[in-house]
């Protein structure tokens, strides 16, 4: 199995276009510049050339220039993008589906009916595409099935519904179900191992930790080191928690969680831009290594 990340900070990269704190700064001219992330997403295969793309960023264009497996083979119009999971209906993480509208077929794509229906309506993109290149929507089931999308053979997908809020835009922000967000177990049938990913993920019940447990990689957020972290950095206004994270640090936060699995490898995805652990020489990064937790990056190659 093969696993890149594409990109490992969240909405709005790092550093982020209209964010001039310290850390940005230095992220743009200074210190940190070899630290610069585009937003969460990631590809995976079995075989190096059908690439299952998990999410569709805003980055897309430049993550795929970026990483040469992903780059055309073949016909002259081609991908190796196969097929597309989407893990809910969020800008950070189907916006880049309107850059790929010159493929020369339907995107194949797998998400939930609740996700479909924000995509062809509180934001149409779908919708948007049908004047282009076409969708070809598969739903991903919610009743503990796995799916293997034949674009992109000895990859298998199963769909772990979190507890979390839909778009702003959505019908569904007042009505939270199952299929709004989810976290993947991607495995391969034939190797039996399993990685368990959830770059959004602010509550961590007994379902989510057998699943977690039974995997050889984990990759879970990490968007904030602590709960009033964006207040603290630049006068946000929520919490962590209240925007659907769970911070890595306080009681029962993911590095608490994160202990509970000391032989899986550990890595932390979704970094944002005010997250400490962005500076390799910080504390909090020495205290992740210190913890045998690693913090992802674009380029990130992961094969097991």
């Amino acid at each position: 199995m093969h696993i890149r990340v594409l990109g490992s900070a969240a909405g709005g990269g790092f550093p982020q276009w209209n964010c001039d704190s310290p850390r940005c700064r230095a992220a743009r001219n200074g210190r940190l510049i070899r630290e610069r992330r585009s937003q969460s997403s990631i590809a995976v295969s079995q075989n190096g050339q059908e690439w299952l793309l998990v999410n569709a960023s805003p980055d897309i264009r430049q993550q795929i220039l970026d990483n040469a497996v992903l780059h055309p083979r073949g016909a002259v119009r081609s991908s190796s993008i196969a097929a597309i999971a989407l893990m809910d209906s969020q800008i950070d993480h189907v916006t880049g589906l309107l850059m790929m509208r010159e493929s020369d077929q339907p995107l194949a794509i797998y998400c939930t009916e609740r996700t479909e229906e924000d995509l062809r309506s509180g934001f149409p993109i779908f919708e948007m595409l049908e004047h282009y290149c076409g969708v070809r929507i598969s739903h991903l089931p919610l009743d503990g099935a796995a799916v293997e999308p034949p674009e992109t053979p000895g990859i298998r997908i199963l769909p772990v519904p979190l507890t979390s809020k839909a778009p702003p835009y959505s019908s569904h922000r007042l009505d939270p179900r199952p299929g709004d967000n989810l976290g993947f177990v991607i495995d391969s049938p034939d190797t039996g191992k399993r990685a368990f990913y959830a770059p959004g993920l602010g509550e961590v019940d007994d379902r989510l930790k057998a699943w977690m447990a039974s995997a050889n990689i984990i990759m879970v957020d990490g968007t904030t080191w602590t709960d009033d972290e964006m207040a603290q950095v630049v006068g946000g206004k929520k919490t962590s928690r209240e925007m659907g994270h769970l911070p890595l640090t306080g009681e029962g936060g993911m590095l608490d969680v994160l202990a509970d699995y000391p032989l899986a490898r550990r890595i932390l995805v979704h970094i944002n831009n005010t997250n400490p652990v962005l500076d390799p020489e910080s504390a909090e990064r020495a205290r992740l290594e210190a913890l045998g937790i690693e913090v992802s990056h674009d380029g990130m190659d992961i094969r097991f």
